[in-house]
């Protein structure tokens, strides 16, 4: 049995700024565009946007007045982190 636990911050941290781990990141990122443009009007841009908070990060856009509906009716967003193996959780 485990007696104690003391979490290694500095080896988190050095996970979490990993090129391996911002190459992941970047790529379901990539991942989830290429799912939502099938589901979008043509010619509507869908952005993939990296940028590091205290690790590396991205964000999927729908560049289009219309996207939050589609997103609230259709889940557009959501479905396609779904497709990729992400699991969708609100904030809390």
């Amino acid at each position: 049995m485990l007696e104690s636990f003391r979490l290694d911050t500095r080896g988190v941290r050095e996970v979490l700024n990993s090129a391996e781990l911002r190459s992941a990141v970047d790529g379901l990122a990539g991942a989830i565009a290429a799912h939502v443009r099938p589901n979008v009007p043509t010619g509507t841009v869908v952005s993939v946007r990296a940028y590091t908070t205290d690790r590396g990060a991205a964000s999927v856009t729908v560049e289009d007045v219309r996207a939050m509906a589609w997103q609230a009716r259709d889940g557009i967003l959501t479905r396609a982190a779904g497709e990729v193996g992400l699991e969708v959780r609100a904030w809390q």
